[in-house]
């Protein structure tokens, strides 16, 4: 084999690497019998806040007019809430529509329908972190002039806390299951060989869903926040001692 002078070092290499492939492509040997269990663990937890939807809903002749109202309704709504032991930094605006109202009539091939009006709907969130206020938060947005409560969301402020006590949950009930699969197979367990986690579910939101016109009679709102549930599943594959 003659190579050329400038190209030699990296044929040579060339060469070297191609007869070390053979070795490197060689599969890893079985790790032998295994045992695999797949388990949850769960933990609950109170939920520390929660977020209400307060939403104005205006109708004017004129768009302005009707954004004009709300935009003074919203605004005492939010110092109510504020008041009530809400910061106003924990105060957002979610959603804001204006739109046309036509006359409920029916509409002839070729007709404009005719506007009668605007609607104009601003829907904002608060944030609460005193889970026993929050009835008493509701009323004084109500009372304040918001015609619409589109929800009341709870939740944990850190669910990560919860995460290692479903975790460990979880790695001790593989563990008991696979002790039970192994007494039923007449076998006995080995060295842990492989665990993952498949999945960390969210705990899901409570909501329930108001509509109601404000009252400053009304009696207070009573509100259950419940429990949160924290979830986490693992994989858990054992050797199978020989």
């Amino acid at each position: 084999m003659i190579l050329h002078p400038r190209r030699g070092g990296a044929a040579l290499a060339l060469v070297c690497l191609l007869a070390a492939a053979p070795a490197a492509a060689q599969p890893d040997r079985p790790e032998g019998p295994s045992l695999r269990v797949t388990a949850s663990g769960e933990v609950r937890a109170q939920p520390d806040q929660a977020v209400v939807d307060f939403a104005v809903e205006t109708i004017a002749p004129t768009a302005q007019q009707a954004a004009a109202e709300n935009a003074t309704r919203m605004e005492r709504v939010i110092a109510a809430v504020v008041r009530a032991g809400t910061p106003r930094d924990r105060i957002e605006t979610r959603d804001y529509m204006v739109l046309p109202e036509y006359e409920p009539r029916e509409v002839l091939p070729g007709e404009t329908p005719r506007i009668r009006g605007y609607r104009v709907t601003n829907t904002v969130s608060a944030t609460l972190t005193q889970m026993e206020g929050v009835g008493s938060v509701i009323d004084a947005g109500l009372a304040a002039g918001a015609n619409r409560i589109h929800g009341v969301r709870f939740s944990l402020s850190d669910p990560q806390r919860y995460r290692a006590q479903a975790l460990a949950n979880a790695v001790q009930r593989a563990r008991a299951d696979a002790e039970a699969l192994a007494a039923a197979l007449g076998v006995r367990l080995g060295m842990l060989r492989d665990v993952a986690t498949l999945d960390f579910q969210q705990p899901i939101p409570m909501m329930r869903e108001m509509m109601m016109a404000g009252d400053a009679a009304m009696a207070s709102t009573p509100i259950q926040p419940g429990e949160q549930l924290v979830r986490a599943t693992v994989m858990v594959v054992y050797n199978i001692a020989m």
